[in-house]
């Protein structure tokens, strides 16, 4: 039986596929962070950092231009002095973040399972 997406010309599994890389962006902590922060409108570089809490100057910046890069993330530069860098969403941004915060917000009403499981995990492994 085929499924959905032998029709599809990107396949995220093979670790040739470039999707791969757009899916690691997007998900990987920092990029599915500042997807997510991003979606509340648009933010300058140091108020996105302090939104994100916990990440640094750098992996922010890294984040940011690989989000930039695959088509996610605009990167507004304003003609002032000093200057001034806006970063939102485009609309493509716009639909994946709609998808990792649905996934985040499914996440958060669930951690009392979730805190729960790793309870019971804990004390019959002896974890930590």
């Amino acid at each position: 039986m085929a499924s959905d997406t032998d029709d599809l010309a990107f396949d995220v599994f093979s670790r040739q596929c470039p999707s791969r890389s757009t899916l690691e962006h997007a998900t990987g902590r920092w990029g599915s962070l500042t997807l997510g922060a991003l979606y509340e409108g648009s933010f300058r570089f140091n108020e996105l950092r302090r939104r994100v809490d916990g990440v640094s100057e750098k992996m922010l910046s890294q984040t940011l231009h690989a989000l930039e890069r695959d088509g996610l993330v605009l990167r507004e530069a304003q003609p002032v002095n000093p200057p001034r860098v806006n970063y939102e969403l485009t609309p493509l941004g716009r639909e994946v973040a709609e998808r990792l915060l649905g996934l985040i917000h499914l996440v958060e009403g669930r951690m009392d399972d979730v805190l729960a499981a790793r309870t019971r995990y804990d004390e019959t492994r002896g974890g930590r």
